[in-house]
């Protein structure tokens, strides 16, 4: 028997699964299957391709040339990188991208994506507006402009995980990622053995090349001019009263632009070095009190700028779901109990908004629909009768 509309509500607000311990249950109408991972052991088939890979790389340059308009625009001034592997590659710089011209004849500009500093980003989005009146249609602009992203550590977290999280997220690629974490918020009761952990750990953190020896996490940063901002930042560490560097920061560029990975204690949560991207393999820790870490939490959302990743580590689900409402705008990747980087295509579409960027999300259906142009279509299979409407007769 149906009950009326108004008992059937009343019926719902009462809950009465509840009693019985019935849980709604997910199930995904996607099966999802990731690729094998694998080890790369000494000796193993995948580790000898690599190996072989490498080995046949060496020599060769990339060009890579900006498109525009369905043709090659090329600048004047290009940079060449050599890989590890003695593998060169051609690139525009952000700041050389910024004088790039659309050709006179392109009237079909139909978007532009950029992966760059927000200063570049917004010139190009500026150069675009000035010449809207060339473009049949408004162009759709995408940018993403890295983070400055952070690692929030409650006093129920696992610290096991809280140190490979972090020092994978920080470290690895040198801190090259748009991803990495910059930032780690830690609880003073949890500070003495994330602490130990942490300069433990470290210390086995090997700098090198990776080519020649795997068990190498890291190798140099990109370039000169990358060496050269990290090094004042690492000058600024040792300078600043607040600022304490407790293991690395070394910096050699006789060989390569090489850095120590740099651990970082500040007193003080609105220091420069807590707000600035680096870039590069340094870490910044603030400790806070125990009890005020809904302070601490706002602090994480409005300390910087950006918002692109972030991570909560916590066994307390009550103090996930806070935080994760704290949180909603300071990362448009949010991980929790998990490092905030390796974000997946497919499955955790990637990007950030604030001064991260337009957070379009690539990696995902969505990014496809911002570079179409849907048309909608209507078709009507009776006469369409008298033009006036039946109560206007």
């Amino acid at each position: 028997m149906l009950l009326p509309p108004p008992a059937l509500r009343r019926a719902l607000l009462a809950r009465p699964w509840r009693e019985a311990r019935l849980r709604w249950k997910h199930v995904s109408s996607l099966k999802v299957a990731n690729e094998p991972v694998l080890a790369f052991t000494q000796g193993s088939p995948e580790r000898d391709a690599l190996q072989k890979a490498l080995k046949d790389l060496k020599g060769w340059t990339e060009a890579i040339p900006c498109v525009v308009g369905d043709e090659e625009v090329w600048t004047s001034n290009i940079q060449y990188q050599v890989s590890v592997s003695c593998r060169s590659c051609c690139w525009f710089s952000s700041q050389r991208a910024q004088h790039l011209e659309p050709p006179e004849h392109c009237l079909e500009f139909a978007g532009l994506t950029n992966l760059a500093p927000q200063a570049c980003v917004r010139h190009l989005w500026k150069q675009v507006a000035q010449n809207l009146d060339r473009f049949r249609t408004f162009p759709r602009l995408a940018g993403e402009c890295g983070g400055k992203n952070f690692h929030f550590v409650h006093c129920s977290a696992d610290v096991d995980s809280v140190v490979s999280g972090t020092l994978r997220s920080a470290f690895e690629y040198g801190g090259q990622k748009c991803s990495a974490c910059s930032r780690l918020y830690v609880p003073s009761s949890l500070w003495p053995r994330i602490k130990g952990r942490l300069l433990e750990e470290h210390s086995r953190i090997k700098v090198g090349d990776p080519a020649a020896d795997f068990g190498t996490f890291f190798s140099a940063v990109i370039d000169a001019k990358s060496f050269g901002r990290i090094k004042k930042w690492l000058e600024h560490a040792r300078s600043s009263p607040s600022l304490t560097i407790l293991a690395g920061g070394k910096c050699d560029d006789s060989v390569g632009y090489f850095v120590e990975p740099c651990i970082v204690e500040s007193k003080d949560p609105q220091e420069p070095i807590m707000k600035e991207e680096i870039f590069g393999p340094v870490l910044t820790v603030y400790v806070y009190p125990d009890d005020k870490y809904k302070e601490t939490l706002q602090l994480v959302d409005s300390t910087t700028t950006y918002g692109l990743t972030g991570a909560v580590f916590a066994q307390d689900k009550d103090i996930v779901h806070e935080a994760t409402k704290m949180l909603r705008n300071a990362a448009g990747n949010f991980y929790i109990n998990d490092k905030s980087t390796g974000s997946v295509v497919g499955q955790q579409p990637f990007g950030g908004a604030r001064a991260s960027g337009t957070n379009d999300k690539p990696g995902g259906p969505h990014y496809i629909l911002r570079w179409t142009s849907p048309q909608v279509i209507k078709e009507t299979h009776q006469p369409l009768g008298d033009w006036r409407y039946s109560y206007m007769q």
